[in-house]
C-alpha cells in the first residue's frame, strides 16, 4: 500500500474515531476544507464551524459525553492521482450503538464519498458525502430525523 493510500485511510478512520468520540470540535477540523453533505440532498455545508455546528445539533451525546456509538467503516476504495496530487475514496459504513434501554445492533448503514487533496506532503479532505441506505432505530442517537430510504 502506498503512502498516500495510508494517509487517506487513516483521515477515513479517524472521522470514526472523533464522532464516536463526541469530539465535534475535531471533526470540524478534520473537515474544515471539505463540503460535507448527503449525497441525495445538494446544498454542502463547509468550514469547521458548520461541520462543529452540524454534528452538535443532529448528534445525541450522552452523560460520558460520547453519542456510544462505533462507527465501523470497510470496503475502502482509494483512487490515487499522484501527478495531481488528488484522490477519492468510497467506502461502506455501519453505525452501531448501545444505550440504556437500547442493546448492541447496528443503527445505520450506508456509503462515503470522499475527495481528498494533498497540500505540502499531506492529504487533507475537500468533499465528504453520505448516502443513507440502511436505517434502524437511530432514535436514541439523532436529534433530528434521517431522510427516509424508502
Amino acid at each position: 500500500m502506498s503512502d498516500a493510500h495510508h494517509q487517506i485511510q487513516n483521515l477515513v478512520h479517524r472521522y470514526a474515531e472523533l464522532i464516536d468520540l463526541g469530539d465535534f470540535e475535531g471533526l470540524g477540523v478534520l473537515l474544515a476544507d471539505a463540503e460535507v453533505g448527503s449525497g441525495e440532498h445538494p446544498g454542502a455545508l463547509s468550514g469547521a464551524d458548520a461541520v462543529r455546528d452540524m454534528f452538535t445539533s443532529t448528534t445525541r451525546r450522552f452523560e460520558d459525553g460520547t453519542p456510544r456509538t462505533k462507527h465501523v467503516t470497510t470496503n475502502l476504495i482509494v483512487e490515487v492521482d499522484a501527478a495531481a496530487g488528488t484522490a477519492t475514496c468510497r467506502s461502506y459504513f455501519t453505525v452501531l450503538q448501545a444505550v440504556p434501554g437500547l442493546p448492541l445492533q447496528p443503527i445505520v448503514a450506508g456509503r462515503y464519498h470522499d475527495r481528498f487533496v494533498r497540500g505540502e506532503g499531506t492529504w487533507r479532505f475537500t468533499e465528504r458525502r453520505f448516502f443513507i441506505d440502511l436505517v434502524g432505530d437511530v432514535s436514541r442517537h439523532q436529534l433530528v430525523p434521517l431522510p427516509s430510504t424508502d
